[in-house]
């Protein structure tokens, strides 16, 4: 009898576990009123813990906002977020110099490196209509000899990031290869960019019905999980899964999905492990509690570079459009 690719099976919670090259994967659906004239909910926050609100009262959570709905300046060391935004915008900032505003499928990869600080703060830009946002925020860990690396800040436009469609199937590459589709170049410092490591994020969307077949990995020892995160029921490997699951697969096999009764939706994290020590200490992520240590001595004698902007929550306008402006000066937009 054929071994079974599921590994195994375990609902989510939040944040999502993963398995290493990945640290964590933070999944926000908030479904947000319509928003005033300061970008901020429309209603009344009463019975919110406000600068920690992670309580989803009628639909949404403030997190560490106090006015506009986000997460005001904060630090990271020795890993990268690759935040995936599907509904709604997010005004980043940070400690290089770098703004920018990005959503609707846009993607923005930031190497945190040797420290930076940033602010994700997420405006409430509609006054008639609700602002529901969807979002993915990964930390994909660094290896020790690339954790005191030059920050590093990047946009992935949706307009660039490929997409493989076929019969009702839509699988988005934002990083790694699906055959020959190839994801645009991680950060040069990022465990992604090297091709050994066989990192891929995928988002893959099946219409009600639809099947697609899971390529196998081509890496030695890539560690695989595919996150159902959105529909009713689907079958995977033969095997009837109800969202939202995370389900552990082999990696060098191929896997069979399909969609019953509904679309379904699903999120790919697979690397080769980098297989160092974890020391974490809140947004610091380093191999041994001494560089930790150190870490925090650092933010506390340098702030990674000093926060320029003069408001620890900024927001950047009431205009809708997408753009971001680089360390130097370099503006781009879609």
């Amino acid at each position: 009898m054929a071994t079974s690719p599921v590994l195994g099976i375990r609902p989510l919670g939040f944040p999502w576990e993963t398995a290493d090259p990945f640290l964590f994967c933070a999944y926000h659906d908030d479904h947000y009123p319509r928003g005033n004239a300061d970008m901020a909910p429309a209603v009344s926050l009463a019975g919110r813990e406000m600068g920690s609100d992670f309580s989803r009262k009628d639909g949404f959570s403030m997190y560490h906002g106090e006015t506009v709905p986000g997460f005001p300046a904060h630090p990271h060391r020795g890993f990268e977020t690759v935040t995936i935004v599907r509904r709604g915008l997010i005004d980043h900032s940070d400690s290089l110099g770098a703004t920018a505003r990005f959503g609707g499928g846009d993607v923005q990869w930031v190497t945190a490196g040797s420290g930076i600080v940033h602010s994700e703060m997420f405006p409430l830009l509609k006054q008639e209509e609700e602002n529901p946002l969807e979002l993915f925020q990964i930390w994909l860990n660094l290896p020790a000899a690339n954790k005191m690396a030059k920050p590093h800040f990047t946009m992935f436009w949706n307009e660039a990031i490929p997409r493989v469609t076929e019969d009702g199937v839509e699988v988005a590459v934002i990083a790694g290869a699906l055959g020959d589709t190839r994801a645009p170049a991680p950060p040069p410092d990022s465990w992604a960019a090297r091709a050994e490591a066989d990192v891929a994020i995928w988002t893959v969307r099946l219409a009600a019905g639809a099947r697609w077949t899971l390529p196998a990995a081509g890496g030695e020892g890539t560690r695989r999980t595919l996150y159902f995160f959105k529909g009713g029921t689907a079958v995977v490997a033969g095997q009837r899964v109800e969202a939202p699951v995370a389900i552990s697969l082999l990696a060098d096999v191929a896997v069979e999905l399909s969609a019953e009764g509904e679309v379904a939706e699903f999120l790919l994290l697979q690397g080769r492990p980098i297989a160092e020590p974890v020391a974490q200490y809140g947004p610091f992520v380093m191999n041994t509690q001494a560089e930790i240590h150190q870490a925090m001595q650092d933010y506390r004698r340098t702030q990674f570079g000093g926060w320029p902007f003069p408001d620890t929550a900024p927001v950047h306008g009431r205009e809708p459009a997408r753009f971001a402006l680089h360390p130097g000066g370099r503006r781009d937009a879609p």
